[in-house]
């Protein structure tokens, strides 16, 4: 646009001034020959053509029109023919040859009107200097405009793009999805696509993740080629705007659900205008199902992440209830096979037998006892019927050893809803194991706190030995024991029970001072 108006417009604007000019001080030599000149420059600037025989002719036919003035005031007009044509070079070689080539071409036209004296050459090296600081202002000027609208149209594209892949950021996937439902004609299918284990893979460095990133959105271009729109946001998801075809949905469905992008994703889609009718109810529609998607991905893996973990333990508590079997039948065993050279006489090891089978009956029940399933006499029970029970049951064990069971804070208002013959089960159990883990005469205090309105604590200390920590965090687990006799179960069943209570069954220790369970159950 600017260029036609200097074309059209100043360029024959300063001629006609310049040919008036010379007129009026006298300095025409040949009317006919200026009128000629001038409107053959004018004529020949006209023309926009790039090639160097128009370049030729436009400096040509200035020199003509400058010497048939004879006016300085032409000087002008080189300064536009230079800047029109370096305004698309930025060469610095070019720029200075073009400067110098009209300032050597204006001086010695200028010469053939004044006389050839040490003003004149001075201000022929003058005017040298003159077109040389022009142009270098020019392209100063040029260079700087050129950079100014590169970073306008870096910056315009970093406002709806994403740096790292040159896809749509969000702001950019809002204004297509908007541009798109603003044209009526523009029917697309918007599809979510969220990659579940880039987490997982990405675990090096943040330029791994990129690298991957990158990797993604390329094979998402190559499968998705038809996309009229793709989007990178919110990290590891991608949008696309793909253009309704009769078998738009299914190839979509194929392409994702036969993981050919070589990742696992969620996805979720949204079709314009079918099942909304505008872009805030398309993409609020997509983002729903997304997140539907993504709960029932995350509830199937949480399921799958439980059955493992049963199997495991089924597994370990299988494996566990094979070895402590195995020890007293290998016990029976020897007998039996003792008892051949005895004429199968077993009297002599009578007690030692019916100990190893009444050994497995007991661990039989103890494992059938864990095995159980959840509570089924569930109603709501005071705590401290409880206690008074337990301490009923374990008083005369504790005096007979030297041992004083105390109960401290019992709060008979406290009522939890439970099964009140596994809960005295788990504290016999426990208050039975201070009684053991105390070998000189010591104290098991027991009490209740209320935590807050919805919890209640039982506490059990006792004086006993301790538990090395080392051995903590093994308590709980099947068959450990430190007990010689003991099956490892004990802890066990009360930590479930405890479970199935929807409690927490906790212990800190410290060597020779002695150990504390605490027991942490929802009340009414």
């Amino acid at each position: 646009m600017l260029s036609r108006l200097v074309r059209y417009g100043l360029i024959p604007s300063l001629t006609a001034f310049i040919v008036m000019s010379s007129f009026i001080l006298g300095k025409v030599t040949s009317p006919p020959l200026l009128f000629i000149s001038a409107v053959f420059f004018s004529s020949i600037m006209m023309f926009d053509n790039k090639s160097k025989v128009t370049l030729y002719l436009q400096a040509i036919a200035l020199a003509f029109f400058h010497w048939s003035s004879h006016l300085n005031w032409c000087q002008l007009l080189y300064f536009i023919l230079i800047v029109m044509e370096i305004r698309n070079r930025r060469h610095f070689r070019y720029t200075l040859s073009i400067s110098a080539g009209y300032s050597l071409l204006y001086t010695s036209v200028r010469l053939t009107y004044h006389p050839w004296d040490e003003y004149n050459l001075l201000v022929s090296i003058y005017d040298l200097f003159s077109f040389m600081l022009v142009v270098f202002v020019i392209q100063y000027i040029l260079t700087a405009e050129l950079e100014r609208k590169r970073l306008q149209k870096r910056n315009k594209f970093l406002t709806f793009h994403d740096p790292l892949t040159n896809l749509l950021n969000y702001d950019g996937y809002i204004n297509a999805v908007n541009d798109l439902v603003d044209n009526k004609k523009s029917n697309f299918v918007l599809l979510l696509l969220d990659f579940q284990d880039f987490k997982s893979i990405n675990k090096e460095s943040i330029s791994c993740g990129n690298e991957i990133l990158t990797k993604i959105s390329i094979i998402i271009q190559t499968y998705f080629s038809n996309a009229v729109a793709i989007s990178r946001y919110a990290g590891d998801r991608f949008a696309l705007a793909i253009p309704t075809t009769e078998n738009a949905v299914s190839d979509v469905q194929e392409i994702l659900e036969s993981r050919s992008l070589g990742y696992e994703v969620t996805y979720s889609m949204a079709m314009f205008p079918e099942e909304g009718s505008s872009s805030q109810q398309i993409i609020t529609l997509a983002e729903d199902r997304l997140f539907q998607n993504k709960r029932v991905l995350w509830l199937k893996r949480e399921e799958e992440l439980f059955r493992s973990e049963k199997l495991k333990m089924v597994g370990e508590l299988a494996a566990g209830m094979a070895h402590e079997i195995r020890n007293p039948l290998t016990t029976l065993k020897g007998f039996i096979d003792l008892s051949k050279s005895q004429s199968y006489n077993i009297g002599p090891w009578v007690d030692i037998i019916t100990n190893e089978i009444t050994r497995m009956n007991e661990l039989t029940a103890e494992f059938l006892q864990f095995s159980k399933p959840h509570m089924s006499n569930m109603k709501p029970e005071p705590i401290s019927g409880c206690l008074d029970r337990v301490k009923y049951l374990t008083e005369s064990q504790a005096v007979s050893k030297g041992h004083c069971i105390n109960l401290y804070n019992i709060d008979e208002s406290i009522l939890v809803v439970m099964d009140r013959d596994k809960i005295v089960q788990v504290l016999i159990n426990l208050v039975r194991n201070a009684l053991e883990a105390m070998v000189e005469p010591g104290h098991i205090h027991i009490q209740v706190k209320r935590m807050d309105t919805k919890h209640t604590v039982i506490e059990i200390q006792d004086t006993g030995k301790g538990i090395p920590e080392d051995v903590l965090p093994k308590i709980f687990d099947p068959f450990y024991t430190t007990k010689e006799e003991g099956t490892g179960l004990g802890l066990s069943i009360c930590h479930k029970i405890i479970q199935d209570h929807n409690g927490i069954l906790s212990v800190k220790s410290i060597v020779n001072e002695g150990s504390l369970f605490t027991i942490t159950l929802p009340v009414i």
